[in-house]
């Protein structure tokens, strides 16, 4: 019993100076990080079990021999006692030993939910801002460019009031509409030119070409990078139960958002350790065997919960990445942009330029958290393929 307090007290001083670094655990950390910790971890409570039940194998293996070999009956009795007791102290030893992997694959688990809610959060500010983007508006209608308002305004004080007519604003502000009808408008005119009618329509046929064969690709690209901001607000959404699932068993109320906003992860700490108090007090009492195992169960489900949230981030993240692949490809179709460079809006090259980066970071900051290796399924199941 002394030495298993001794253990007991052992693993107490491992887990609180685990505990003080998830206090501080950066948003900007890595999950490879994390995983790296949990190996090294787990390793560590591996080992440590392996040799205890090594040596009481053992004394096992002795008390067998000698049992065999014993002919007095008190003797017997005294080898069989021996024997139960070291089978108990090996049962023990793999309850401890399971519950404190789930202890360590808890507090991993928390600081995935952690990272991973920094990084939907800066993905939900990233398709904000391109969501709400004007430009792509402003970019995909030759109303909205200064040059073509100028011809328009210039073939309706030379429009013929007889043989002319104005559309309304509703179809003036539409992209075919109002260009058909400035063209038909432009060459029907009898107060120009040809010779100026041609200047006119050269100084905006940039304009025309690109807003025409570029409207359906941009509109596109508002429309589903909506649709993307979307699916990650049911990421976050998703996240934030998963928070509150996972904080339960510890008697942790506080939403996900409100923790994170007030940097209220020291109170997740605190009841932790109140939790694994417990759970200790408990796992050292054969008398609350069944207890201990419920709230080592508690433990478990959560970590379940995790590995579907972490099939869904990633589901995610691929699709969003092939999303802005096809954006890229979009933007960079247009066959005429060399010809028209200097007619071609800034905010044009600068929504490639942000396609572009966007593309890097679902390939770096918002990256899969890959599932299939064995660091992973040390969160999950407390394995060590190695072993």
């Amino acid at each position: 019993m002394v030495q298993f307090i001794k253990h007991l007290i052992a693993i107490v001083l491992l887990l609180v100076i685990s505990y003080s670094g998830f206090a501080h655990v950066k948003p900007e950390s890595d999950i490879a990080i994390v995983l790296n910790e949990l190996e090294q971890e787990t390793q560590t409570i591996t080992t440590e079990y392996r040799l205890k039940n090594k040596n009481l194998q053992e004394r096992l293996a002795v008390v067998n021999k000698k049992l065999v070999n014993a002919n007095r009956i008190n003797k017997q009795v005294a080898l069989l006692i021996q024997k139960d007791q070291l089978h108990e102290r090996l049962k023990r030893n793999a309850l401890s030993e399971a519950s404190d992997i789930s202890k360590i694959r808890y507090l991993k688990g928390l600081q995935i939910i952690k990272i991973l809610y920094e990084k939907t959060l800066s993905l939900d500010h990233h398709f904000t801002s391109v969501a709400t983007f004007n430009e792509i508006n402003n970019l995909s209608n030759p109303n909205h460019y200064p040059e073509f308002a100028k011809m328009k305004d210039v073939i309706s004080s030379k429009q013929d009031k007889k043989a002319g007519f104005n559309l309304s604003s509703i179809l003036g502000d539409n992209i075919y509409t109002s260009v058909v009808h400035s063209i038909v408008s432009l060459f029907t005119s009898t107060s120009s030119s040809q010779t100026e009618k041609e200047a006119d329509l050269k100084e905006v046929e940039c304009i025309l070409d690109f807003t025409l064969r570029m409207h359906n690709d941009l509109n596109t690209i508002y429309f589903e990078t909506a649709f993307l901001q979307k699916s990650n607000d049911n990421i976050i959404i998703e996240l934030e139960q998963l928070f509150v699932d996972f904080t339960k068993p510890i008697q942790y109320k506080t939403p996900l958002k409100e923790c994170r906003n007030a940097d209220d992860w020291d109170a997740v700490r605190d009841n932790l350790n109140g939790f694994l108090e417990e759970l200790n007090k408990v796992i050292s009492d054969d008398a609350q065997r069944y207890k201990a195992h419920k709230m080592q169960i508690n433990l478990e489900f959560p970590i379940d919960r995790l590995l579907q949230f972490i099939t869904q981030y990633n589901s995610h993240i691929n699709q969003g990445a092939k999303f802005y692949e096809k954006f890229g490809i979009m933007l960079n179709s247009y066959e005429n942009e060399k010809q028209c460079a200097s007619k071609i809006p800034a905010e044009y090259k600068t929504l490639k330029e942000n396609i572009k980066v966007s593309i890097d970071k679902f390939n770096t900051a918002y990256k899969p958290v890959e599932i299939n290796g064995s660091k992973m399924k040390q969160v999950l199941y407390g394995i060590n393929e190695y072993d």
